[in-house]
């Protein structure tokens, strides 16, 4: 606006010497930080839907943080279960990333919950669908059992 160079860029030797001075740490730009990637504004009140999965996306590109959004984000102060379930949708999206980007270990968690649900062991899985489970379900019918649901 002014037609100025960035004073940051300009006095950037500087500012780096009175960081070094004052024993001061400065980021440049690390760790990759993202806030509220909505991926769609059309879903107020699951703001935190709509974050998690641009969270998920921006992670798995590089992002090395992700900042929860509540429910309501945009339409209210948070109480204390929209922060509840801001971080819970961030942690998920954090998880998914990392199960993306092929990180040792990320898959271990979800492979035991399967290995569970297929053996319809309701101690080791937290799915208690009961006669509604999709596995019983299957497992009958593949064994040529008769699936009652009522």
């Amino acid at each position: 606006m002014t037609g100025e160079e960035n004073p940051f860029y300009e006095y950037y030797d500087e500012l780096l010497s009175i960081c070094r001075e004052y024993d001061v740490t400065i980021s440049l730009g690390a760790p990759f930080y993202v806030l509220g990637p909505l991926v769609t504004d059309i879903a107020p009140g699951y703001d935190h839907i709509t974050s998690a999965i641009g969270g998920a996306i921006a992670a798995h590109h590089g992002a090395a943080f992700l900042c929860y959004v509540t429910p309501a984000e945009h339409l209210a102060l948070p109480n204390v279960e929209d922060v509840k379930q801001g971080i819970m949708a961030t942690k998920i999206a954090a998880h998914a990333a990392d199960i993306a980007k092929g990180i040792k270990g990320a898959r271990e968690m979800d492979d035991k919950m399967a290995d569970a649900r297929c053996r319809l062991d309701w101690e080791d899985s937290c799915s208690m669908c009961g006669k509604f489970c999709a596995v019983r379900s299957v497992n009958k019918a593949l064994s040529g059992e008769y699936i009652d649901i009522l």
